[in-house]
């Protein structure tokens, strides 16, 4: 009888994502709002500026989870109007080289 791997060894690598919202945002209210979807979602979140018309996070996990991050915050709170969201991958580096 065959044995199936792991679920998790099916799951896609941990990726690190930068987000960059950019609209009519109440900073506060996003950043509690971002960092709520963010424990929700069992991502790691880092802000990195924030500011009435644009804010900008790191997330890092699952890439299917960062998608739904992305789209949670693009709906946003309800006093905030996310008209754009910036995204880049960023990559990883181990002594040098490339992650793999």
């Amino acid at each position: 009888m065959k044995h199936l791997p792991e679920a998790q060894n099916l799951a896609p690598p941990p990726q690190t994502t930068r987000l960059r919202f950019v609209g009519q945002l109440v900073s506060s209210s996003f950043s509690e709002f971002a960092d709520r979807r963010a424990a929700r979602l069992n991502l790691d979140l880092l802000v990195h500026e924030a500011a009435d018309d644009f804010f900008v996070v790191q997330v890092s996990g699952q890439p299917d989870l960062i998608d739904a991050f992305e789209m949670a915050c693009s709906l946003g709170p309800i006093d905030c109007l996310v008209m754009d969201c910036e995204r880049a991958e960023i990559r990883e580096y181990s002594r040098g080289k490339d992650a793999e």
